[in-house]
């Protein structure tokens, strides 16, 4: 049995394998991108839950500002919960601006997982 010896990576074969192998990383990309219009409509309707933060990964900030609501709300009755809702609240209106970016940043991950690390600056 002969085993052949080259310098392509493994996986790497004819021009038309990288074609189907680029087209298929191409589709994945698509199929799991993040989209603008989901991000922002997931934070204006459950943007106090941390919905478009879990949707963007932001999985953490997600979790603090959903305890943050929760516990606001648990606590409104008795004055504590005022100051928790409207720190949540100026979080919502600043992830308005900061959703551009944080989507950016999760399709660059996602397009580095599928195609490698590149350079950029």
């Amino acid at each position: 049995m002969a085993v052949r010896m080259t310098d392509e990576p493994v996986g790497m074969g004819t021009t038309q394998d990288q074609g189907i192998s680029a087209a298929r990383q191409h589709m994945m990309y698509d199929a799991n991108r993040k989209s603008t219009g989901v991000a922002y409509l997931l934070w204006f309707f459950l943007g106090g839950f941390g919905g478009h933060r879990f949707y963007l990964g932001q999985i953490g900030s997600g979790v603090a500002m959903l305890m943050l609501t929760l516990i606001g709300w648990l606590t409104f009755v008795i004055v504590i919960g005022i100051p928790l809702l409207i720190a949540v609240g100026i979080w919502w209106i600043v992830d308005a601006f900061l959703i551009p970016g944080m989507i950016r940043d999760q399709n660059m991950k996602l397009e580095d997982l599928l195609t490698g690390p590149s350079r950029r600056y």
